[in-house]
C-alpha cells in the first residue's frame, strides 16, 4: 500500500521535477560516481571496441574449431578458477581498504603476505590436479583429443590469472581504480593484441594466441605488484618475521565468495560445458563468439557497478535509503537509456554482424538477439545483485543463483540436443531474465526500494525513434552493406537520434544533474587535451 510521501515523490515524478528536494547529497554522489567510472568506462570502451576488431581477426585466423578448443580449455580453468582465488580478491576490495582506514598495517601486511603464499602454494596444487585430470576431461567428457595438447598453457593462464586478479582487487581496495584500468586494459590488452598478430604472422596458431596470453599476463603481473608496493605503507611491505593471523570475517567472507563463485560458474559456464559435451568444438566456438557479443551490450552496467557498489554500502550503513533509493532510480534509467540505443543496433543488425567473423559464425545470429533482449532485462533493473550483497542480504543472492544454476543446467540439458547452440542461447537468456526478475523482488521486500518511477515513459519515444532509423537503415540502404563505415555509422546516428529525441522530451531534475556531471567531465576532458596539443 502506498504511502503518502510516496504518493507525493510520484506526483513530482509525473510533473518531471526532482523527487527530493535536497539535492545536494544527491549531486555530491553523482559527481563521484561519473568521476571514478569515467576511467574504468573508457577502458571498458577501449577493450570492448579493440576486442570486438581483434575477434573479428581471430575468428578468421584461426577458425570456428580453434576458437572453440580454446574455449573449452577455458571451461576447465573457470572450473578450477572457482577454487584457485579462494574468495581473496573479493576480499581484496573490502578488507585492504578497512585495513589502510583505520592504520591496521600489521593487519595490512599479513593479508598480503598470506593471501599472496595462499595463492601460489594452492595454484601450485590446483595446476597439478589440472594436468592430471585434463586428458580425461578432454577425451571422455569432450571427446576432444585435440584439447589435450595445449593443457600446459590453460594451466599457466590459470595460475597467472589468479595472481592478476587478486592484485589488480588490491588496487581497488587502495581506491585505485584508474591505476588498475591503465594497466589491465590500457597495457594488457594491446600487449595481448599485439603479441598474438605478431605470433600469429610467424605460423604459431592456436599455441600462438595462448603464449600471448601467458606472455601479456606476466607483463601485468609485473606492473600490479610494482604499483602495490609503490601504494603500500612502508611498514606493511616487508616481512618483519611475524604475521597477524588472518582475521575470522576475512575468512568468512571468502568462504561466502567461494560460495558465490561456484553458482556463477554455473549461470556463466554451463551453456559452453554442455555444448562442449553434446555437439563440438566448431559449435562452441561459434556460440562463444555469439557470447562475446552479447557480452559488450551492459557496458553501462557494469562501468556504474564498479563506483556504485560501495555506495549502497555506504548508504546502507548509514541508513540514507530515500538517498539511495533516488540513486538507484536515475543511475538505473540511465544505464537503460544508454543501453537501449546499443541493444536496438545488435538486434537489428544481428546478422551482419556475425557475418564479419566469418561465413561459419553467421549461423549464431539468433544468439544475438535473444541474449541481447536477456541484457536489456539485466540493465533494466540496475545493480540489485550488488544491493542485495552490499546490504548484507547474501543469503537471498544465493538463493537466486543457485535456483538460477540448476535452471541453467536443466534447460541446457533439454534444449541443446533439440535446437544446439540456439537452444543453449534461449537457456541463457531465460535464465538471465529469471534470475534479474528474482533479484529485483528480493531488493523490493527485503530493502524496499523499487528502480521505476513515471519518468521512465520519457525512455520510449527516443527508443521508438531510434528503432525506426535503424530498420530503415538496414532495409533502405542496402548497397552500403555489409562494411565497417556502414555497421559504425547506423550505430552512431542511432544514439544520435536517441539522444536527441530524449532532450526534445525533456529531462528532469535528477536526469539534469546527472547530464551536467557527464557533460562537465567530458568538456574538462577535451580542454585538457587541447591544453596538451597547444
Amino acid at each position: 500500500m502506498s504511502t503518502v510521501p510516496e504518493l507525493a515523490e510520484l506526483k513530482t515524478a509525473i510533473a518531471g521535477q526532482s523527487a527530493a528536494p535536497d539535492t545536494e547529497p544527491f549531486r555530491r554522489h553523482v559527481g563521484q560516481i561519473s568521476r571514478q567510472s569515467s576511467v574504468f568506462f573508457a577502458g571498458t570502451v577501449f577493450t570492448t571496441g579493440l576486442g570486438y576488431v581483434f575477434r573479428v581477426y581471430l575468428a578468421r585466423v584461426l577458425g570456428a574449431e580453434a576458437l572453440g578448443l580454446y574455449a573449452l580449455g577455458m571451461t576447465i580453468v573457470g572450473f578450477w578458477g572457482i577454487f584457485n582465488a579462494f574468495g581473496l580478491p573479493q576480499s581484496a576490495v573490502r578488507f585492504v581498504s578497512t585495513y589502510t582506514g583505520t592504520a591496521q598495517l600489521n593487519h595490512l601486511r599479513s593479508f598480503l603476505w598470506r593471501g599472496t603464499a595462499v595463492l601460489l602454494i594452492g595454484n601450485c596444487v590446483l595446476g597439478g590436479i589440472f594436468v592430471w585430470s585434463g586428458p580425461s576431461i578432454a577425451l571422455r567428457f569432450y571427446h576432444t583429443p585435440a584439447l589435450t595438447r595445449y593443457l600446459y598453457f590453460f594451466v599457466l593462464i590459470m595460475f597467472l590469472g589468479a595472481l592478476t586478479g587478486f592484485f589488480a582487487q588490491v588496487l581497488a581496495g587502495y581506491k585505485n581504480v584508474t591505476r588498475r584500468t591503465l594497466i589491465t586494459n590500457f597495457v594488457g590488452t594491446p600487449v595481448t593484441m599485439l603479441l598474438t598478430v605478431v605470433l600469429l604472422f610467424m605460423g604459431a596458431g592456436l599455441r600462438g594466441y595462448l603464449l600471448a596470453q601467458v606472455l601479456s599476463s606476466v607483463v601485468v603481473l609485473l606492473l600490479l605488484v610494482w604499483t602495490i608496493w609503490k601504494v603500500t605503507p612502508p611498514q606493511a611491505r616487508l616481512w618483519t618475521g611475524s604475521w597477524a593471523r588472518m582475521d575470522s570475517e576475512v575468512v568468512a567472507f571468502s568462504s561466502t565468495v567461494l560460495g558465490i563463485g561456484i553458482l556463477e560458474f554455473c549461470l556463466a559456464q554451463a551453456d559452453k560445458v554442455l555444448i562442449g559435451y553434446y555437439l563440438n568444438a566448431r559449435e562452441v566456438g561459434i556460440y562463444a563468439i555469439a557470447a562475446a557479443v552479447v557480452g559488450f551490450v551492459p557496458i553501462a552496467l557494469q562501468s556504474v557497478n564498479q563506483i556504485f557498489s560501495p555506495t549502497i554500502a555506504d548508504l546502507h550503513g548509514r541508513g540514507e535509503r530515500e538517498l539511495l533509493q533516488r540513486l538507484f532510480q536515475t543511475l538505473t534509467k540511465w544505464i537503460l537509456g544508454l543501453t537501449l540505443p546499443l541493444a536496438t543496433f545488435v538486434i537489428i543488425f544481428a546478422a551482419p554482424l556475425m557475418r564479419f567473423f566469418g561465413a561459419d559464425f553467421q549461423s549464431g545470429w539468433p544468439i544475438l538477439v535473444v541474449g541481447t533482449v536477456a541484457q536489456l532485462v539485466n540493465c533494466g533493473v540496475g545493480s540489485v545483485g550488488y544491493l542485495l550483497l552490499m546490504s548484507g542480504n547474501q543469503g537471498r543472492l544465493i538463493k537466486v543463483q543457485a535456483s538460477g544454476g540448476i535452471l541453467m543446467l536443466v534447460l541446457s540439458s533439454l534444449l541443446i540436443p533439440l535446437w544446439g547452440i540456439v537452444g543453449a542461447g534461449v537457456a541463457a537468456a531465460v535464465v538471465n531474465v529469471v534470475t534479474n526478475a528474482w533479484c529485483l523482488r528480493e531488493v523490493r521486500s527485503s530493502l524496499r526500494l523499487s528502480p521505476y518511477n513515471a519518468s521512465y515513459f520519457r525512455l520510449l519515444p527516443p527508443f521508438l525513434a531510434t528503432a525506426v532509423t535503424l530498420l530503415a537503415l538496414k532495409l533502405f540502404v542496402p548497397f552500403l552493406q555489409p562494411g565497417w563505415a556502414f555497421i559504425l555509422l547506423s550505430l552512431f546516428l542511432g544514439y544520435c537520434v536517441f539522444l536527441g529525441v530524449a532532450l526534445v522530451v525533456g529531462l528532469n531534475g535528477d536526469d539534469q544533474l546527472i547530464a551536467m556531471a557527464i557533460w562537465t567531465r567530458a568538456r574538462g576532458s577535451f580542454q585538457q587535451i587541447v591544453m596538451e596539443r597547444s
